[in-house]
């Protein structure tokens, strides 16, 4: 894997180039965006998207979402264009939002599972702004981590994953929100929210609209309208445990030997105290902020050699359920 260092917020010509002629040769590309860093192929070419699949061993179920550079260029990528597909891409793109729509012919089967809807984001990041235009073409890109393993938000988490998998990794420093952008279905009659993100419902529905009620997830080999519809993903090495404040504070100091014996990590969110000899990360108290960092933290203690890890449940909140939804999967 080559791997180039590129400033996040002016990133070299010259190292985009390389990434882009890697693009339109069928190679991958890992790059930043401002939720994880994805793995990027040309998004029109089926062989080069199967190489995502195969590098991540990720079920062809699984849709990834497409990136492109502009909401002129993800209207060419679809048969219809809704109203609401206007309203939202033009308050959150570029941001963290995904668009689900009616799929144009162009776009192969193996991106959307099958499935007769594409899902689009203009992602708000330099590099993978950058990438996108000198490729000249729509980048699929999810995730550039093994399939249902957490997320990267650096290029050291790219590297450890994946490997010699990746043709070239540019290396923008660490992701900014740092969980995977919101998606919403635009191919009924009213938008539907698939996944929780950073772009809240209320956020949505200021825009678009009251969203449809949610519906049971499609389940076993179904294939899913959206990523982040499994069961388990987003998960760490390490055996993930959801625990109150009061399950948390009954873990005895007189524990201690089974704690260390246990290579115990915890994601405390209050100040609880805890016995000695555990791995204890804390996480900013607002919402943003632990989303931000709750990756890097669960790479953290998973690179600590931590058999456990246990996380304190933060608020029960509208603003913090894309977080919710993050650790119920790491915990399934």
């Amino acid at each position: 894997m080559r791997r180039l260092t590129v400033d996040p917020a002016s990133p070299d010509p010259v190292a985009i180039a390389a990434a882009a002629a890697v693009l339109r040769a069928g190679g991958l590309v890992a790059f930043p965006t401002e939720t994880v860093y994805g793995l990027g192929a040309d998004a029109l070419d089926p062989a080069a998207v199967r190489r995502i699949f195969e590098a991540k061993g990720r079920p062809a179920f699984n849709p990834v979402i497409v990136h492109v550079a502009s909401l002129e260029h993800a209207r060419r990528l679809t048969r219809r264009w809704p109203a609401s597909a206007t309203r939202l891409a033009s308050r959150f793109w570029p941001g963290p939002l995904t668009l689900v729509l009616p799929k144009d012919v162009s776009v192969p089967d193996i991106v959307t599972a099958g499935l007769d809807a594409v899902g689009l984001r203009v992602p708000a990041h330099p590099v993978a702004l950058a990438l996108i235009r000198a490729a000249d073409l729509p980048v699929a890109a999810p995730s550039a981590n093994r399939f249902t393993q957490l997320s990267p938000t650096s290029a050291d988490h790219v590297a450890r994953a994946l490997g010699d998998r990746v043709d070239i990794l540019l290396d923008g420093g660490n992701a900014q929100v740092g969980i995977e952008s919101t998606v919403v279905d635009l191919t009924g009659a009213v938008p539907r929210l698939l996944r929780p993100g950073m772009i809240s419902r209320a956020m949505l529905e200021a825009v678009a609209g009251p969203l449809a009620h949610d519906e049971a997830e499609p389940s076993g080999d179904a294939p899913r309208r959206s990523p982040g519809q499994v069961e388990r993903h987003y998960a760490p090495r390490a055996a993930l445990e959801l625990l109150t404040r009061s399950q948390l504070e009954s873990l005895p100091a007189s524990r201690e030997q089974a704690v260390r014996e246990e290579h115990l990590g915890v994601l405390p969110y209050s100040d609880v105290p805890l016995p000695p000899g555990i791995h204890v990360v804390r996480l900013p108290a607002d919402a943003d902020g632990y989303a931000r960092d709750l990756y890097s933290a669960l790479h953290q203690l998973d690179d600590a050699g931590c058999k456990r890890i246990l996380v304190e449940l933060p608020p029960d909140l509208p603003e913090w359920n894309a977080v919710h939804d993050r650790l119920r999967r790491a915990a399934h």
